[in-house]
């Protein structure tokens, strides 16, 4: 099949297109760059450079013929779209019904997309389910949840078929591509630069969580089961129908648990200092992707901390040799 990856220059984007090209998929890359590099974007694949907010850019690709989309190009951080909820509402939301116009308009009926586990906020209860409320309380969440809401009616009125799958923390390297954003934010790199004298030190940020440690637990996911879970949610979408899954581990891990991770497998101190909270961070995120594995048989096989840690350092070290 011939499908189309928006943000396929980026860490996951690109892992997911390297996947679909070793199926023997045929890859188009749409990128604009901003947060990614050229050589990212795997070879082989042909890469288009523009914006998916361009509506007529993205008719016009995807009137040569496609089979579906993988939707990964948004910003994706929490902080930052505290500060600036319009860019993320424009890039994120808006973008996205562009999108969504164009593959109406060339006839193009499948659609994976990336979402998150922010559009639940402050969850209720943990594990958390697919059914759970959803409260986001960050704009970059909402941003994600008016898509699935937009999706949702898309599927209503013009049986547009599509799966959201609600990320929590990816990790890991695959092969010879791993985590790396300009500006870097999140922790696992963030804490591997500190063993690689990058930097003087981790910044933790609040200490007065209701949790066991103090510090916020997330569900890390390492980036080449969130491939697999992707091409098997592409291809149920082959009978139609619409589809919402969490993606994690099942397993929840504190920002101190993953620094002592980090300084087993690293051999390094890895000094830490606790700083005031982030506004819009939820204490605890842990998904159950029970749904996932009854409906499409998928099963994370990087279920260990310390190995998801171990990839990301692996690869790391070599990135800046």
């Amino acid at each position: 099949m011939k499908i189309l990856v928006t943000g396929g220059a980026g860490y996951i984007g690109s892992t997911v297109a390297r996947r679909l090209m070793t199926e023997g998929h045929q890859v188009v890359i749409f990128d604009n760059l901003s947060h990614s590099r050229r050589s990212m974007a795997p070879s082989g694949a042909e890469f288009v450079e523009g914006n998916v907010a361009d509506r007529q850019r993205v008719e016009s690709l995807l009137a040569a013929g496609f089979d579906g989309v993988m939707h990964f190009a948004a910003l994706i951080e929490a902080g930052e779209s505290m500060e600036k909820p319009e860019v993320y509402f424009r890039n994120n939301s808006a973008a996205t019904l562009s999108l969504l116009e164009a593959m109406l308009s060339t006839g193009v009926r499948r659609l994976v997309f990336s979402s998150t586990a922010a559009v639940y906020g402050e969850p209720e209860s943990t594990p958390i389910l697919e059914n759970a409320p959803l409260h986001p309380t960050n704009p970059y969440g909402e941003s994600k949840l008016l898509v699935e809401k937009m999706l949702a009616w898309m599927y209503r009125v013009h049986g547009f078929p599509y799966a959201s799958l609600r990320y929590f923390n990816v990790a890991g390297a695959a092969g010879e591509w791993g985590e790396a954003h300009e500006p870097e934010t999140h922790l696992i790199p963030l804490v591997l630069d500190v063993a690689l004298g990058r930097r003087d030190k981790i910044r933790i940020y609040g200490d007065d969580y209701p949790t066991p440690d103090g510090t916020c637990i997330r569900d890390y996911i390492h980036v080449e089961d969130l491939a697999e879970a992707h091409l098997l949610a592409f291809e149920s979408l082959g009978q139609g129908g619409q589809s919402i899954y969490n993606l994690g581990n099942g397993s929840g891990f504190s920002v101190r648990a993953v620094i002592e991770s980090a300084r087993r497998v690293t051999g390094h101190p890895i000094p830490a200092e606790v700083v005031p909270r982030r506004p819009g961070d939820p204490a605890v995120l842990i998904a159950s992707s029970e749904k996932i594995g009854r409906d499409l048989g998928w099963k994370p096989r990087h279920q260990q901390l310390d190995s998801i840690v171990a990839s990301a350092w692996e690869w790391h070290q070599k990135r800046y040799r």
